[in-house]
Formats: C-alpha cells, sequence, structure tokens
C-alpha cells in the first residue's frame, strides 16, 4: 500500500499507509486526533540512470555538509580563439 505525507497545524508531518483509493480522504493526527490535510511529495526516484542518481546524491550531500574542493576536476572547457573585429585596435 502507498505511504501518503499528512501535516498537523499543531502537531506538524506524520504518515499514514492506505490504499490509493482512499488518498484523498483526511486524516486525523495520531498525537493530537485533529484533522491533518495531506501534503503532496514528490515520488520515489529509484531507478534513475547511475549518473544522475549519483549527482543526486552527491547534491543532497552537500546541502548538509558541502565538500571542500583542493583542485578542480573534470577536463577543459575547449577554447576557441577569434580575430578581433577590425575596427578594435590592438596592442
Amino acid at each position: 500500500m502507498p505511504i501518503y505525507a499528512f501535516a498537523c497545524d499543531d502537531c506538524g508531518e506524520f504518515d499514514v499507509t492506505r490504499k490509493a483509493a482512499d488518498a484523498g480522504a483526511p486524516a486525523a493526527c495520531p498525537a493530537c486526533g485533529a484533522t491533518a490535510r495531506r501534503v503532496f511529495t514528490p515520488p520515489g526516484l529509484a531507478r534513475l540512470v547511475k549518473p544522475l542518481r549519483v549527482a543526486l546524491e552527491r547534491e543532497e550531500r552537500s546541502a548538509h555538509e558541502p565538500e571542500v574542493v583542493s583542485a578542480k576536476t573534470g577536463r577543459p572547457r575547449p577554447h576557441k580563439h577569434t580575430p578581433a573585429p577590425p575596427w578594435v585596435l590592438s596592442h
């Protein structure tokens, strides 16, 4: 069964497991019993291609613990030398 996120105004967020047919129905907060509203969350993206998954995991980690970089990595960008326009004076 799917897990849905709900938010109580007083107690905060909690998860409820229920049938997909009952997804829109309100839920009672387990702490205070008040009616809680459903919070829409992004779907679980477990089946991404590896480079994209690695990039997303690195981005998520760096939000809490930024990596310290001591050297540049990767390939240099290609450099194209374009001649100056005729109206530009050179030194």
